[in-house]
């Protein structure tokens, strides 16, 4: 018999082809198999039996990197063939396959750059098709080397006759390149060998951009302390911590307390930023006054030849804050007065991608930046419409939908400057030509001034508004398979509520075609508007006004006469009042820095909880009383606040248990695992089924997919 068959999924770029080719020589099978624009298409002729286990085994031994969704076979003619081959992708069609993440090198490509004897020993660019450059390099699909980064660089004779053999490692590897024939590194300003002026560099304390996968990074050694402090004032990064890569997993443990799910996290084909708890110090300039450390072990050869050499580095975004990281060399002048030297390659990236960021919680890890190794990967959704989400004006991404799929983009970034617009225009745009979506709706936040919004009011298409909240709730029913209703728990620190209030703080009934809001943390005025958000103090004075005791006259006199002291139920605000009056930070240089410190702060030891009253609204000025009157530690006082909200939230939830027993937590303050880790338990207990975030940020990176989700349902 004979069968045509069509894999989709993540099933270019993977290997797929030669790994079918390999089956099919196990099988005994005739045929061939080749790309097109919607994945892998094959066909098989052999005994039936034969036949069917090649068909089976195509998903039960898939590559490592291959994601196959599914496999759709129906009988054709027998033509009475033999062999097995792969063809050529046919021209034009449309393009419906997905593309992997970049992935870290693997052990056997690690084997050969450590090899003296082999001919890409020490080579920066060594790869496979279980690793390597994926998404940053594709331009278009099918995924060939055409229509990749690397079409300038032609294989040499070697490197060809791997290519093009079904027994070897590299058969069909699009990046596939060796020293004489592949990119070449090169370091300015000097000559001479680039890893080793990269390596002295960094030695003597000067700031090195490094090219990575998706764009520069900067980087100096972690214990260079004077080195940190100039990265810092050239960065203008007053207290942000750095990210820190180490050379291995015995070094990660020797600097952050490591368990097994760190451990699968760091180790992993997508090598992530990993938040862990200290267990060494470094330069304090690296994470001042932090508890904390973001850690990561090198996912290029680049990196693994340098940290050979070096110890722990700084690794991060080669930019000045705010604006989103450089990835093309005619950009490199942004860099100067930053970067003292650059460790620079030819091989083009297409698209900026920064690092991802996990944090591990009892659930397991919680992604908070979804980006590198993980996007464009794509997050399953059902949708009859081709769409478009617009996403936030902080943390911002894009998701574009259809048919099984939703593609959340890659970290965008604040849209607050002309580079991170243009990055979030240019990415909508490769997106919807790489999968071949072209929105018939465009979902978009409330806020008319978010620019996320305006970019969607442009667009001449049927536009479809999510109110922030309910898009937090979907994304984390979308992201759990779920459709609802759920009491959704919406705690972040602003969103434009259809009241005209500053939402934050909300207790929702909610699926994904519509929302009730139940109730509510306890309104405050924010005095002095925006200004509030990077002055906690502000938030401190309206609270403590709110309970009738002394605060400064100016912020009452402003807050009681109403101008630009707009009313805010806002979770964050309440987290900021609380870390201001424990002396904490009373201003900010970055968007949380008080909450998370607070966080830091906090005793993970202690049980106690402050009351709050529980009634129409949730009394967060309780909780702020509450603290107030403790004449315990402040370590005691930040994890009794910690424990009343999270008692808050369940007491909440058990007044509406009749409309739902199943809770949704989502928006950015649950990415605090303090909070997280206590609510869900306290939930639990009380008998009520928790959904946390999985795949998608439950920050703002994560609105994108809920107002996907919201119009997937409501425009069916």
């Amino acid at each position: 018999m004979r069968v045509a068959i069509s894999v989709a999924g993540v099933v270019q770029g993977v290997g797929f082809r030669p790994f079918a080719h390999r089956l099919a020589l196990r099988f005994g099978v005739a045929g061939f198999v080749g790309n097109d624009g919607r994945g892998v298409f094959a066909e098989a002729e052999g005994p039936p039996s034969d036949v069917a286990a090649f068909v089976a085994a195509l998903t039960a031994e898939a590559p490592p990197l291959a994601v196959v969704d599914r496999v759709e076979t129906r009988e054709i003619p027998a033509t009475g063939g033999a062999g097995f081959v792969i063809v050529a992708s046919p021209a034009g069609g449309g393009a419906d396959t997905l593309v992997s993440a970049d992935s870290a090198t693997c052990g056997d490509c690690l084997r050969e750059l450590r090899d003296p004897a082999d001919r890409r020993f020490r080579y920066p660019f060594v790869n496979c098709t279980n690793c390597g450059p994926r998404f940053t390099i594709v331009k278009g699909v099918p995924y060939d080397r055409p229509l990749t980064t690397m079409a300038a660089f032609a294989m040499c004779a070697d490197c060809e006759l791997e290519y093009e053999d079904p027994a070897d490692r590299r058969f069909h590897a699009q990046p596939v390149c060796c020293p004489a024939c592949g990119p070449a590194l090169r370091f300015e300003p000097g000559g001479g060998d680039p890893i080793a002026a990269a390596v002295e560099a960094l030695g003597a304390g000067e700031v090195v951009a490094i090219k990575g996968l998706g764009g520069y990074h900067l980087a100096v050694g972690a214990r260079h302390e004077e080195a940190a402090r100039r990265l810092r004032r050239r960065k203008h990064r007053e207290d942000k911590p750095f990210a820190v890569m180490v050379a291995h997993l015995d070094q990660a443990r020797e600097l952050a307390e490591v368990d097994a799910a760190a451990e699968e996290a760091l180790a992993g084909r997508r090598r992530p930023i990993v938040l862990l708890p200290k267990r060494a110090e470094l330069a304090e300039a690296v994470a001042p006054g932090n508890r904390r450390i973001g850690l990561m072990l090198p996912y290029t050869p680049l990196h693994h030849l340098l940290l050979e050499r070096t110890g722990p580095i700084v690794l991060t975004s080669a930019n000045v804050s705010d604006e989103p990281i450089v990835h093309r060399d005619e950009d490199l002048d942004r860099l100067t007065g930053i970067a003292d030297a650059f460790l620079g390659h030819d091989r083009p990236i297409h698209v900026r991608t920064d690092d991802s960021v996990i944090r591990i919680t009892r659930g397991g890890p919680q992604v908070q930046r979804r980006s590198r190794g993980y996007a464009p990967e794509p997050v399953r959704l059902e949708t009859k419409k081709h769409l478009l989400g617009c996403g936030a004006e902080l943390k911002n991404t894009f998701c574009l939908a259809k048919g099984r799929h939703a593609f959340l983009s890659h970290h965008i970034g604040d849209l607050e400057n002309y580079e991170t617009l243009k990055s979030f225009t240019e990415g909508i745009e490769h997106f919807k030509r790489l999968f071949a979506i072209d929105p018939v709706l465009v979902a978009h936040d409330l806020h008319p001034e978010y620019l996320s919004t305006k970019y969607a009011i442009d667009q001449d298409v049927e536009l479809l508004g999510v109110q922030h909240h309910h898009a937090h709730i979907a994304a984390c029913l979308a992201d759990n398979g779920e459709d609802g209703p759920v009491l959704g728990v919406a705690f972040d620190g602003t969103g434009f509520g259809p009241d005209g209030t500053i939402w934050g703080g909300e207790f929702l009934l909610a699926d994904l075609t519509s929302y009730e809001r139940l109730t509510h943390l306890r309104p405050v005025a924010m005095p002095g508007g925006a200004a509030a958000i990077k002055q906690p103090w502000r938030m401190a004075a309206s609270y403590v006004d709110e309970l009738g005791l002394p605060a400064r006259e100016d912020v009452v006199k402003l807050k009681r006469s109403g101008i630009n002291s707009p009313l805010t139920s806002s979770a964050g605000r309440l987290f900021d009042a609380a870390a201001a009056l424990l002396g904490v930070r009373d201003t900010i240089t970055y968007e949380g820095q008080a909450a998370i410190e607070l966080e830091q702060l906090a005793d993970p030891a202690e049980q106690a909880a402050y009351p709050a009253r529980v009634d129409d609204v949730v009394h967060g000025e309780d909780l702020i009383a509450a603290l107030l009157d403790d004449a315990g530690t402040k370590a005691a006082k930040a994890a009794r606040f910690h424990n009343g909200v999270a008692d808050a939230i369940a007491r909440t939830c058990d007044r509406f248990r009749e409309r739902s027993t199943t809770v949704a937590l989502s928006g950015g303050v649950f990415q605090n695992v303090l909070l997280l880790d206590r609510t869900v338990e306290t939930l639990e207990r009380t008998g009520f089924r928790v959904l946390t975030h999985r795949d998608v940020p439950a920050n703002d990176g994560g609105i994108s997919f809920g107002q996907v989700a919201v119009a997937s349902r409501t425009s069916r």
